[in-house]
């Protein structure tokens, strides 16, 4: 299963909003509903938008008619800069962007039709790294895992944000394959509740043991000794090692802190972004308010007239952080440091 792959000349992605009722996919031939689909959060994740912002810049200059590399490389920054608007904070997304847009530059001499097959391949190549990388990720962090291990996630950071395999869960899946009897708590993840519609669903669907849990029920479990370590994705990491991830990620590694707790982030190195120094200058999308207010866009729970805080992700200060689980090896702290030397 893949959450996005390029098919019969088109996008084709897992509709995320449909799960787990049903798992359907959908495909998307231009650039506009592509870039509502990364909104609306049918594709989502930070890996998996690195991905579909390769196809997408693909998909935006295929049919292009520049007559030279110059004029080509022009209407590839104007798209990238389109989708590069869809959502601010996951870095993968402008990494995938800055990738098409260095082949495009680097071959700029080369003929229209050479720069379109570049593409396509440099598109096609940011997958498969992908894929790599999440294996990498998986082999490494199944080695802090211990036998009958009871965990702790929020979100989603499996296939359904990656192509095909996670970064946290990806962790999870390889130490189940080594024969590690794990259990899994999932929050629910409010107000989206990726972890109760998509993360529950991926792991029964692996023969996990899991168990679904309000958000606010991680301390009680944390004081009763239930939990042994956390995992979570991340969407953007600072030159210091302050993490960008789903709303109330911060919460659990202050309660995992309090419970001395191993609290671990997962992430590729495309999920650095050196140029910030630190989490405060990490850019914070602000989401519709229906999200808090309505069940799903569908049944109001709250007034009209009530205002809503939104924010999709916090930032997670590094000296919260056990340990950063990337492609590359264990990142421990001093971060700054060590960051640079391993990501850099």
């Amino acid at each position: 299963m893949k959450t996005i792959e390029w098919v019969n000349n088109r996008i084709r992605i897992i509709d995320q909003r449909e799960l787990p009722l049903r798992l359907k996919y959908i495909t998307i031939g231009d650039l506009d509903s592509l870039c509502r689909s990364i909104k609306a959060m049918r594709i989502r994740g930070a890996p998996a938008l690195g991905a579909a912002a390769g196809w997408g810049v693909y998909l935006g200059i295929k049919n292009s008619k520049a007559r030279d590399g110059i004029a080509f490389n022009r209407q590839v920054m104007k798209v990238a800069d389109y989708i590069g608007r869809s959502r601010p904070t996951a870095r993968n997304l402008f990494w995938g962007l800055e990738r098409m847009i260095e082949a495009s530059q680097k071959n700029k001499n080369k003929s229209v039709a050479t720069l379109k097959k570049i593409l396509f391949k440099e598109a096609r190549q940011i997958m498969k790294e992908d894929q790599k990388a999440c294996r990498r990720i998986g082999s490494f962090g199944a080695a802090l895992i211990n036998k009958r291990d009871a965990l702790l996630t929020i979100c989603n950071a499996g296939i359904l944000a990656t192509i095909d395999y996670g970064t946290a869960l990806g962790i999870i899946y390889s130490a189940s394959c080594q024969g590690k009897k794990i259990k899994v708590f999932v929050c629910e993840t409010r107000p989206m509740l990726q972890g109760a519609r998509l993360t529950t669903w991926e792991l029964k669907r692996h023969g996990v043991d899991v168990t679904l849990i309000c958000d606010s029920m991680a301390a009680s479990l944390m004081a009763q000794g239930k939990i042994k370590k956390v995992f979570t994705g991340a969407d953007r990491i600072a030159a210091n090692g302050d993490a960008a991830n789903k709303i109330g990620t911060y919460a659990l590694a202050v309660l995992a802190r309090h419970h001395k707790v191993p609290f671990y982030i997962a992430a590729p190195a495309s999920t650095f972004d050196l140029n910030i120094k630190n989490g405060r200058g990490i850019p914070i999308e602000q989401r519709d308010k229906r999200e808090v207010t309505e069940l799903f866009f569908k049944k109001p729970i709250a007034g009209k007239d009530i205002k809503v805080f939104n924010p999709a992700f916090d930032i997670t200060p590094h000296h919260l952080i056990s340990g950063m689980i990337t492609d590359k090896g264990i990142i421990r702290p001093p971060y700054i440091k060590n960051i640079r030397k391993i990501i850099a």
